[in-house]
């Protein structure tokens, strides 16, 4: 048999098991609407029942077993946490003792620069009072009256 007569063989076959399909069809339409609309209604009610249930299993979630997860999840990120560093308590003791010495420090320069609560002579003459001349040599002091 050549492949034009075998596709036409294929062809002849499919339209006579379609013609007596037809009738058949023609019957059953009717019943898969009818069915249709009974699907989509327990549908419909199927989800009215499931509403309630899965509104209640929530609340259930959320007030017995939430804690519960929130509380394993809690302590496992305690757990996770690295420790942290210790505090560096001697900074503060530290820095007090470097203020105590640098002010015990100056009050004993202050002293060595005091004799008897009256400050030091001053160790070389000011220029304002006995000026030098220019040669080096010093000037005797010339006592006047009004001293």
């Amino acid at each position: 048999m050549s492949p034009k007569k075998r596709t036409d063989a294929i062809r002849d076959t499919a339209r006579q098991a379609a013609a007596r399909l037809k009738p058949a069809a023609a019957r059953a339409k009717p019943m898969a609407r009818n069915t249709g609309v009974a699907a989509r209604r327990q549908l419909l009610r199927g989800r009215a029942w499931a509403a309630p249930q899965v509104e209640r299993s929530g609340k259930v979630l959320q007030e017995k077993v939430a804690p519960k997860v929130s509380a394993a999840l809690s302590s496992a990120a305690k757990r996770l946490d690295p420790a942290r560093p210790r505090h560096r308590r001697w900074r503060k003791p530290a820095g007090m003792a470097t203020l105590t010495a640098a002010g015990g420090a100056a009050a004993a320069f202050l002293r060595s620069k005091m004799r008897n609560g009256r400050p030091a002579p001053p160790t070389q003459p000011s220029s304002s009072e006995h000026p030098t001349p220019p040669n080096g040599q010093q000037k005797t002091a010339v006592k006047t009256e009004t001293e």
